[in-house]
């Protein structure tokens, strides 16, 4: 079968390899129809991801049909095998469900040598015709009647991740929220976020083509530069416009400050993953703010302690707990979550 294979640093090659195999009793066999490019891809290519192996698949966001279960593969919902013909979504992440990080919902940090992120970093992935899934028990989650494979491709990766980073970031409906960052990580962390029904959202991100994709298709979203969000956030902090507002990085502190009520952001969630936005999370929270950290970066970043004494803010980071995907895919059932409009160009492998 035909694989997108990371050969080494900066080389990416088609490849043919054997069709995959059952190896353990918990894998499932996934005839993939649909495949997505992650940034984190990317990473792998440009050698910020030392654990990624070389010769391996990338790929780990895909949907597709079952074509083959092992004995044990038994979906979380009592009864609810999961078996050849279905149509499932894959999960980023590889967990067994039963060691102790499983158990608490920290699946990202799963303890089985296959745990974790494996798919498409230590083991082949999905950017081939099929996948072999370990712990598909786990990993695999039916998508609802109606559902398209398109409107559900984004589930088990970057939907997961905005929605992992919603509901750590402890958000309520008082709160000024700022999302760093408006690529598809950002957009969908934007989807989740507008779930919990904040006071007020703002969108930090100076790419106009992505500026003019948020007005397309969240008309509700207003764009404002990046220079004025941190005043503008101290200045406004009994804003009454609109929910969901996206500003250039050079506005957003000013901004930010502007907006809020207490000089600065609730929540900070930095999807944008560079040196200078990881600085401006910090600087927009207001003091006991949190700051949730999503977005990988391709080198260390430094923490100035000295600068933001006081602030005593709370930082959330690190990888996907991705184990909401049964529920965001019935919200997407519902109609709450449309990320469809996100996929904008579709290839053959």
């Amino acid at each position: 079968m035909l694989t997108y294979t990371y050969v080494s640093k900066g080389n990416f090659k088609l490849m043919e390899k054997p069709k995959p195999v059952l190896l353990h009793e918990r894998d499932a066999i996934v005839k993939v129809t649909l495949a997505s490019i992650c940034s984190s891809d990317l990473h792998i290519k440009h050698g910020s991801v030392p654990r990624a192996v070389p010769g391996i698949t990338v790929g780990h966001e895909m949907v597709g049909i079952v074509e083959a279960v092992g004995s044990k593969v038994i979906h979380v919902k009592p009864g609810d095998r999961v078996k050849p013909g279905d149509r499932v979504t894959v999960n980023v992440e590889t967990f067994c469900g039963e060691c102790f990080f499983c158990k608490k919902g920290y699946v990202n940090n799963c303890t089985d040598e296959n745990g974790g992120w494996a798919l498409g970093c230590r083991i082949d992935g999905g950017q081939a015709e099929y996948v072999r899934v370990p712990f598909a028990d786990q990993g695999l989650n039916k998508i609802p009647d109606g559902v398209t494979d398109r409107q559900a491709l984004l589930v088990g990766d970057v939907l997961a991740t905005g929605y992992w980073a919603a509901r750590i970031s402890e958000i309520t409906e008082e709160d000024t929220v700022l999302i760093i960052g408006a690529g598809p990580t950002g957009i969908c962390t934007l989807l989740s976020v507008m779930l919990k029904n904040p006071k007020c959202i703002i969108m930090c991100e100076k790419d106009e083509n992505r500026i003019h994709f948020i007005n397309e298709h969240y008309p509700e979203v207003l764009t404002v530069s990046p220079e004025e969000c941190f005043d503008f956030v101290q200045d406004h902090s009994d804003y009454g416009g609109a929910d969901v507002l996206t500003i250039s990085p050079e506005e957003c502190e000013t901004f930010v400050k502007n907006t809020s009520d207490h000089g600065g952001a609730d929540v900070v969630l930095e999807v944008a993953g560079a040196e200078s936005t990881f600085r401006l999370a910090w600087e927009c929270a207001r003091p006991n703010a949190i700051v949730t950290v999503v977005a990988l970066y391709d080198k260390a970043q430094s923490l100035p302690l000295p600068d933001m004494y006081g602030k005593n803010l709370i930082f959330k980071t690190g990888g996907v707990d991705g184990c909401d995907c049964e529920e965001t895919l019935k919200l997407i059932a519902e109609g709450k979550i449309n990320t469809e409009p996100l996929i904008t160009h579709t290839y053959p492998l």
